[in-house]
């Protein structure tokens, strides 16, 4: 309930910024401003993920890693969103609606079945996903789904308001320096 009274309070906090972004995104493409993408949640459930949109509208339904040459698609404002993972921000909605946390192991796309697979048999898809996570400040784009679920696993087994605060200030900080971000 605190995570989302935190991020109500976020929100509220940095909507002058979201209109910012959002005029930049329709002069650069038109709408919609934000991109909704079916993820996984806590317990294998589905909920719409909201980021903004930082991709041409035409761009194929794709992970970005699987696009030949993703920087063809990418809008104008949309590199510096994803380097700066701004536009990550409107997952503070999905934490309002009590489908995310703050922190937790990203959630999977509906179609990677084997991160699904892997999470599921190691438990992982008990826990809410989260904006950031332990696995998101040891690699995050570069790790192989494998090493990603053995975060994931760690973090399961270790969660603690003191291992969360932990990975936010790290996560800070490899944000502000775009540390592992591949597109």
């Amino acid at each position: 309930m605190i995570s989302r009274i935190v991020a109500l309070l976020l929100f509220i906090l940095l909507l002058p910024f979201f209109f910012v972004f959002a005029f930049f995104i329709i002069l650069s493409d038109g709408f919609p401003v934000f991109f909704k993408q079916k993820r996984i949640g806590k317990n294998n459930s589905e909920f719409q993920m909201y980021k903004f949109r930082t991709m041409k509208k035409n761009t194929p339904n794709l992970p970005t890693h699987l696009l030949e040459n993703p920087e063809q698609y990418l809008i104008p404002i949309g590199k510096f969103l994803r380097k700066l993972s701004i536009d990550e921000l409107p997952n503070l909605i999905n934490i309002i609606k009590g489908e995310m946390n703050f922190v937790g192991p990203r959630p999977a796309l509906y179609n990677q079945e084997d991160l699904i697979t892997l999470r599921t048999k190691a438990n992982v898809h008990t826990i809410k996903p989260g904006i950031t996570g332990w696995a998101q400040i040891n690699g995050r784009d570069e790790l192989p789904i494998p090493v990603k679920v053995d975060y994931d696993i760690y973090y399961l087994k270790h969660r603690s308001l003191l291992l969360d605060l932990k990975i936010l200030f790290f996560t800070f900080f490899k944000t502000l320096r775009a540390e592992g971000v591949a597109h």
